[in-house]
């Protein structure tokens, strides 16, 4: 492998799983003695924005820190999986222009799947927000991705997988095939 590093963004819908996936391929890399540091958009904006009102400027801000540590990490050896929704192209496609080991990695899945999710886990899974669609239809919150705001689905992401029809080892063993394919 080069001595820089690479990204891949894994994106999609809050309750898509991204988290999940994103620290079982961590896992996953690691037993293949291959190390990747998971940049999590939850984890930095709690110290960036500690109290979010996730507008578009401190979306702005914050999907732009990440890629600035990402782009620092990779062009330093270090591999990155940034977990975050990125709900516009914009942010992704500024990764992908800064870092030049970059991939996406969609994960697809129907937005009635991903509140129905939400909804059963009532506990703090990886620093993410609770109850994020809950609060939006009760009007506590108008910027939720998918409802409030756009979710705008990658165009042409290097793997998309559907975690409504896979398990997140399935979709984990996918995109680590992907990686390994693109990056090695």
């Amino acid at each position: 492998m080069s001595s820089v590093g690479w990204c891949i963004w894994v994106t999609g819908l809050p309750g898509s799983g991204k988290s999940t996936i994103a620290n079982l391929l961590s896992d996953k890399l690691k037993s293949l003695g291959v190390h990747a540091y998971v940049l999590s958009s939850d984890a930095l904006r709690k110290i960036i924005t500690p109290n979010p009102k996730y507008t578009e400027e401190e979306r702005d801000i914050v999907y732009g820190a990440l890629v600035y540590i990402a782009r620092i990490l990779t062009d330093n050896g270090i591999n990155v999986i940034i977990d975050a929704t990125g709900n516009r192209r914009k942010y992704r496609d500024h990764a992908r222009r800064e870092i030049s080991r970059f991939m996406e990695a969609y994960i697809q899945c129907p937005l009635e799947v991903c509140i129905k999710r939400e909804a059963r886990r009532g506990i703090d899974v990886y620093g993410s927000p609770r109850e994020v669609y809950a609060k939006a239809f009760r009007g506590e919150s108008k910027t939720v991705p998918g409802l409030g705001v756009p979710y705008e689905e990658p165009i042409n992401p290097g793997v998309t997988v559907d975690s409504d029809k896979l398990s997140p080892e399935e979709c984990t063993e996918i995109i680590l095939k992907a990686i390994l394919e693109k990056f090695s």
